[in-house]
């Protein structure tokens, strides 16, 4: 595209898509505009490097069928559980995942710009647009990405869920969550410097069934299911730390 400053049109300005169009025009990308529910979308391919469809993943497919094809048009969709099909009849066109909770454009486009990882497909302008905004990436094929999706909703959703609960058991003792988010935080720097499986510590981790008896008469019933499936995943880890190490040899 020369010097040519590159332009894009995105379907849907929601989180994501307005996220996405903020950091591409920080990054000298030209933003035509954005379009939404009632909107004429039979042109939209037109006279773009690349337009974006950043609907809901329920949605996307159907959007794409009001689009006329341009094949000088890149078509992308931000899902990252949908592979290209969803993209049909379009044949320029790629999947471009943030793995990144984007809670605004600003805040987006800031965690969008952090050197995050993107989820992509096959494709050289994903991978420059990755690159362009600073982040890395890595190529999943279209029959990997149920799986590669579930890794990120349990990366971040459910992640979600458990902080939930100890928001709930905080709030039965009148002690803010803040006071958690350190401990939470410095876990998952631990994890980054040395991975699950050594990052392990507290009563699961060590056998300690005394210990968690004593959480579970604590913890109110409702609580119960969460904590000791954790807790039986968290043997799950142990028992593959001790397999690797008797399977290595190591002393």
């Amino acid at each position: 595209m020369g010097n040519k400053k590159k332009t894009v049109r995105i379907i849907g300005p929601g989180k994501a898509g307005c996220s996405l169009g903020t950091a591409l025009e920080r990054k000298g990308w030209v933003l035509e505009d954005y379009l939404g529910r009632g909107d004429n979308l039979q042109n939209a391919a037109q006279l773009v490097d690349l337009l974006v469809i950043a609907t809901p993943d329920e949605i996307i497919s159907e959007t794409a069928k009001k689009v006329l094809p341009n094949p000088e048009t890149v078509i992308t969709h931000l899902s990252g559980a949908l592979g290209l099909d969803a993209l049909s009849p379009h044949e320029s066109c790629m999947s471009l995942h943030p793995l990144a909770s984007l809670p605004d454009s600003d805040l987006g486009a800031d965690l969008l710009g952090s050197g995050i990882w993107f989820g992509i497909s096959e494709h050289e302008l994903a991978k420059e647009i990755a690159i362009e905004l600073g982040g890395n990436y890595f190529v999943v094929s279209d029959p990997e990405r149920p799986l590669y999706h579930a890794a990120a909703a349990v990366a971040s959703n459910h992640l979600t869920a458990v902080l939930g609960q100890v928001a709930r058991i905080a709030l039965s003792l009148d002690i803010p969550l803040e006071a958690f988010l350190n401990l939470a935080s410095g876990t998952i720097k631990n994890i980054e410097s040395i991975g699950p499986i050594d990052a392990l510590t507290g009563p699961a981790a060590r056998g300690d069934n005394q210990t968690i008896m004593r959480h579970l008469d604590a913890l109110s019933e409702e609580e119960h299911h969460l904590y000791e499936t954790l807790s039986n995943e968290i043997r799950r880890l142990v028992k593959e730390k001790n397999d690797f190490s008797s399977n290595s040899g190591n002393c």
